[in-house]
């Protein structure tokens, strides 16, 4: 049994700790997307840090449609923010590789440039980037190395889609920035759709080892064994023990 009132409150001083011992009197640097999870890690730093320490960082590409959700959350918590449109960066590296890009690396490159622009706020402004991921996501490798998946503390890499939703009502979020679909910004589809499973259905399967479907058990199984090199060290080669 969850129990999300304990995992909230263990967390906030999680959080708390980590900047005591890595960066006292830092700020929180947290990219804004809109949805669920840079929501309640935002709200989280609030909670452990206090508002004047948690600065939010918008990063559209060019236009984003539900920007206004990110917005929401920035001014429901009072934090200070910055909105950085990307999309120059983008489109310079784009058109300065000469070759084509694969599809993956046209998915995946406007969340390294957001992650660097995070480290960029970060760094003039005495912070320490927040990593936004879940368990769910991780889980599946729905995150995009060196992008979204970077960042120097992580405080729900392991909670669950589900779990998330269950903080995020606590700490008293807005119900529509907690229950929006997270969409791809390519497509149109959301993550589900795009996975071929509910989030609803993977957390059971991870919390619990069950699953009904075979077919989409051994997709989430494929899934996981393709991606986790994300959540791994990255190997170094040592002279002292080869």
């Amino acid at each position: 049994m969850f129990d999300a009132e304990k995992v909230k409150n263990d967390c906030i001083e999680w959080i708390r700790n980590f900047f005591e011992k890595n960066g006292k009197d830092c700020n929180a640097i947290v990219g804004i997307s809109g949805g669920k999870d840079s929501s309640i890690v935002a709200a989280l730093c609030v909670e452990a840090l206090g508002r004047d320490r948690v600065i939010g960082v918008l990063m559209p590409c060019g236009e984003q449609a539900d920007i206004n959700m990110a917005k929401l959350l920035v001014s429901h918590l009072g934090i200070k923010h910055y909105i950085i449109n990307i999309q120059d960066a983008v489109e310079g590296v784009k058109k300065n590789i000469p070759f084509d890009l694969s599809t993956q690396s046209l998915i995946n490159l406007p969340a390294r440039i957001r992650m660097s622009t995070l480290y960029a706020v970060s760094q003039s402004n005495k912070g320490r980037v927040a990593n936004t991921c879940n368990l769910s996501e991780d889980w599946v490798g729905y995150s995009t190395r060196y992008g979204d998946a970077a960042g120097d503390f992580s405080p729900c890499s392991h909670i669950t889609v589900q779990e998330m939703k269950q903080i995020g009502r606590l700490l008293g979020l807005p119900e529509i920035l907690i229950e929006k679909p997270p969409i791809d910004g390519l497509s149109g589809k959301t993550d589900e759709d795009n996975l071929g499973f509910t989030y609803a259905e993977l957390d059971h399967y991870i919390r619990t080892g069950e699953i009904e479907d075979q077919e989409k058990k051994a997709k989430i199984d494929r899934l996981h064994k393709l991606n986790l090199f994300k959540l791994q060290v990255m190997p170094s080669f040592d002279p002292q023990i080869s």
